[in-house]
């Protein structure tokens, strides 16, 4: 081997001297390097990581597609031909809105105005007053409360009597914030006794906010601490009760009327007897008025009618009754048809021109239509049926539109 001076192999100079060889810079690097001597070179780190984000979000977006195409879970054959046939695209994002879509997110989402609120209904929990208008009725008035119409009647018996056909326009009513009854406290009375004559919890009497009672301080239940006058709503509280008058059986083979009043004729032996089916008992064949309802005491059906409209006997039969009626049918009419019915025509104008005893044929004229006996609801006929002192329901011998 010749013998060479170093010097004259450099690269093999630096090889001994243990030097590794410089590699030469790439273009990226050049670029970099630049970059960095024009002051640029955070910016082009800042430009360069989002580039590599928005091309991540892409690729994400591919996959997502491509691995998580609909997949049949049971759906049913139609379902899946929807789904297959009209899929849902996937937005596009033009890539140059995704670094504002970014920067949007990292900020947050702004708070916007909301140009109305929302407040939740809560339960009434007093006893409020309420003024009757033209065109109202029990039942339209405990629907606008969201109550039972026989409440409507326990919060006023003062006022309505139990009788529906007592409403009046100007009238103040009370209306209990739940269904239930109506109760002014004696002072004598005790409460479990009170609690058992309206069937209810006195538990419940006591925990009422509309009674503003202290359970700490009530006492004893058979003495409880209740000043005298106070009105007490009863949580479900309810009484049996009928508007009309009381039912008067009969008495042998003689007919007498099944309501008791100044013009009930007594036992009536003879007459005709019905057919045991029924027609119309006015012209006009439609309600105006309060339907059957045996939840409000109303055991008839109020047919409309005009002023002086006749009135006929709905079935052949004997007058039992005929005259005027104190508890709330006014000039009233009841005709026994020997059978076992009995009907019934209340409100008539004016006293009734047939008598005690007078036999009548089916569509007979036995009155006219009025409004007498309290009603407010206007010129009707108020119709009953009975069998054997039991009431029915008209439109089961009627057919009622």
């Amino acid at each position: 081997m010749d013998n060479k001076p170093l010097q004259e192999f450099p690269q093999e100079a630096e090889a001994a001297a243990g030097e590794q060889p410089k590699e030469r810079p790439n273009l990226i690097t050049k670029w970099m390097e630049s970059l960095a001597r024009l002051g640029l070179g955070e910016s082009a780190m800042r430009i360069a990581t989002n580039a590599i984000t928005i091309v991540f979000v892409i690729m994400v977006v591919w996959l997502m597609q491509t691995l998580y195409k609909p997949a049949n879970l049971g759906w049913s054959t139609s379902v899946q031909a929807a789904a297959d046939v009209s899929p849902t695209p996937a937005p596009v994002l033009d890539a140059a809105q995704l670094p504002a879509l970014v920067a949007f997110g990292l900020d947050g989402v702004p708070r916007q105005a909301i140009s109305h609120t929302t407040i939740p209904s809560r339960p009434r929990e007093d006893v409020v007053q309420y003024t009757v208008v033209t065109g109202d009725s029990v039942f339209v008035i405990a629907d606008k409360f969201g109550l039972k119409p026989s409440t409507i009647l326990f919060g006023n018996f003062n006022t309505l009597k139990n009788n529906v056909d007592y409403l009046r326009p100007g009238q103040i009513l009370n209306i209990l914030p739940v269904d239930g009854t109506y109760y002014q406290w004696q002072g004598s009375e005790t409460l479990t006794g009170v609690a058992k004559f309206y069937n209810a919890d006195p538990q419940e009497i006591i925990n009422s906010p509309a009674n503003h009672l202290d359970p700490d301080t009530i006492g004893d239940l058979s003495h409880p601490n209740i000043p005298g006058g106070t009105w007490l709503v009863i949580p479900g509280g309810s009484y049996l009760f009928a508007w009309n008058a009381p039912i008067v059986s009969r008495a042998g083979s003689s007919a007498t009327t099944r309501v008791s009043g100044p013009g009930s004729c007594g036992p009536i032996s003879g007459g005709l007897m019905g057919y045991g089916t029924f027609i119309f008992p006015t012209v006009e064949h439609w309600l105006s008025g309060t339907d059957y309802r045996t939840d409000v005491g109303h055991y008839g059906v109020d047919f409309a009618g005009s002023s002086g409209n006749a009135i006929y006997a709905a079935d052949a039969g004997v007058v039992v009754y005929s005259g005027w009626n104190t508890w709330g049918y006014g000039n009233l009419v009841s005709v026994d048809h020997g059978n076992g019915w009995q009907s019934l025509y209340a409100h008539m104008v004016d006293t009734p021109p047939v008598s005690c005893g007078q036999s009548v044929g089916q569509g007979d004229v036995i009155g006219y239509v009025g409004m007498t006996g309290g009603t407010s609801t206007g010129p009707h006929l108020h119709f009953e049926v009975s069998y054997n002192g039991a009431p029915v329901n008209p439109h089961s011998v009627l057919n009622i539109p």
